[in-house]
């Protein structure tokens, strides 16, 4: 009929979107180098085939009305590849199946790079993180230690599973506040699996050429393409 549109065809609306999908854009890595907002989710399926979710929490919130209360469903989702790339959405909604869908795709959308170093020697693949990071939300402080090859994760149940999904293989953790607040512990969790990337080591000390960001690279091609 008129109008109609299959579902599974990933028809992009933004320029970034564009872009990837007609391959200026080839690496993920480009968009955090120039730190281009991502608002479509389909951009981190094409990049991160291989995501795997998990539901973290499921918790129920109320809101008082004049006719009493009105129950909604919180939902908690944490997604990962196991090679440095975690994200964490939050999603509330009438219905639970309705709540995890809407914090997939935030979390899609939240997706950063996790830096990843050694203990000691540098040898074999990075297994930890690079250095000491603290995250925080809420009361909850959450502090990411190095630790030797072979020690795993020293981390709760919920830690333990964000940080497997981010790619940490060994990790001391520790953690102050209300930590039984798991949204906020996740959260800060999350925070500080993202400040990986702030810490400015000796090895990141050599100034980098700035390449064009990708819109400046490709701008004749947005604009003959946004008039068709």
């Amino acid at each position: 009929g008129r109008g109609y549109r299959d579902e599974n065809v990933w028809v992009p609306v933004t320029k970034l979107g564009r872009l990837v999908k007609d391959g200026k854009v080839d690496r993920l890595e480009d968009i955090f180098l120039f730190s281009i907002p991502v608002k479509e989710a389909q951009i981190i399926d094409h990049f991160l085939p291989t995501l795997q979710d998990e539901v973290m929490k499921i918790m129920p919130v109320q809101k008082q009305s004049s006719a009493g209360q009105r129950t909604r469903f919180k939902a908690f989702v944490a997604i990962g590849d196991g090679k440095g790339h975690v994200g964490l959405g939050v999603k509330c909604s009438s219905e639970v199946a309705n709540a995890i869908r809407g914090a997939i795709t935030i979390a899609k959308l939240n997706v950063v790079p996790v830096r990843r170093g050694y203990w000691g020697r540098a040898s074999g693949m990075p297994h930890t993180v690079p250095v000491k990071v603290t995250g925080k939300c809420g009361s909850v402080r959450v502090r990411l230690i190095p630790a030797p090859r072979g020690t795993g994760l020293v981390a709760s149940p919920a830690g333990r599973k964000l940080l497997t999904m981010a790619g940490v293989d060994d990790c001391y953790t520790s953690s102050r506040g209300h930590t039984r607040t798991m949204g906020n512990f996740i959260k800060a969790l999350f925070f500080a699996l993202g400040n990986t990337y702030g810490y400015l080591s000796p090895e990141l000390w050599p100034e980098y050429k700035l390449l064009p960001s990708p819109f400046q690279e490709h701008t004749d091609w947005l604009s003959k393409e946004g008039k068709q």
